[in-house]
């Protein structure tokens, strides 16, 4: 049961990460380098699940994308999508908690490029997919990986919002964290115990993985 918790976490975490980075990419980008109205306004939204507490983050996807709302309704009875208390909840109340930190780290490494080299490329006729492509991703590699590994390890351990919006159904929501708050409320603390564990070493390889892929080509 638990290497079934632990696959499903891990799955579920890096799905959400990768569903989310197109967008947390072209966000942290315009962030970065263009000037727009409502600018701060966007910025304060996407910090909102940092500091608002995930229970109530799960409450509002609830109210979003329940059966109830128009969201919800629609999704169910038109396209037969069931979203709340299934693995789909767990993933976007993954990626809506791993979001602010893939942005927020991948605007750093955005604004780390140098937008002379851009300029440069630009001059020569690349297009803007081609300088964002060969050139400014390039460049900020190390702050989008860092934002990739940060999103990832955030939405592995993600309990409050979770809980809330898809529950802890064994075999169908459960993850890693919402199985240890079971085992240690039973008091079966070994179980608990390896879970933690388990977690510790897939946030510590994550984060491995992440510093081996932004060194540059030319380090050992």
């Amino acid at each position: 049961m638990n290497g079934d918790v632990v696959f499903f976490t891990v799955a579920l975490a890096a799905l959400a990460v990768a569903v989310s980075l197109p967008v947390a990419l072209a966000l942290a980008w315009l962030l970065a380098r263009k000037r727009w109205p409502g600018k701060l306004i966007v910025e304060t939204l996407v910090t909102v699940p940092l500091v608002l507490p995930p229970v109530a983050t799960g409450f509002a996807l609830l109210l979003l994308l329940g059966r109830q709302s128009w969201i919800g309704s629609t999704l169910e009875n038109w396209l037969g999508v069931e979203i709340v208390f299934t693995w789909k909840a767990v993933m976007v109340a993954m990626a809506v908690m791993s979001f602010p930190l893939v942005v927020r780290t991948a605007r750093v490494g955005f604004e780390s490029v140098d937008a002379q080299l851009e300029d440069a490329a630009r001059s020569f006729g690349a297009r803007p997919w081609s300088v964002f492509w060969h050139i400014t991703l390039p460049l900020a590699r190390r702050g989008v990986l860092a934002g990739v590994v940060l999103g990832f390890a955030r939405a592995l351990g993600e309990f409050g919002a979770t809980i809330v919006f898809a529950g802890n159904i064994p075999g169908r929501t459960t993850t890693i964290p919402l199985a240890i708050y079971t085992d240690v409320v039973l008091g079966d603390n070994t179980a608990a115990l390896k879970l933690i564990i388990a977690s510790l070493v897939i946030a510590l390889g994550a984060v491995a993985l992440g510093e081996r892929l932004a060194r540059p080509l030319h380090s050992s």
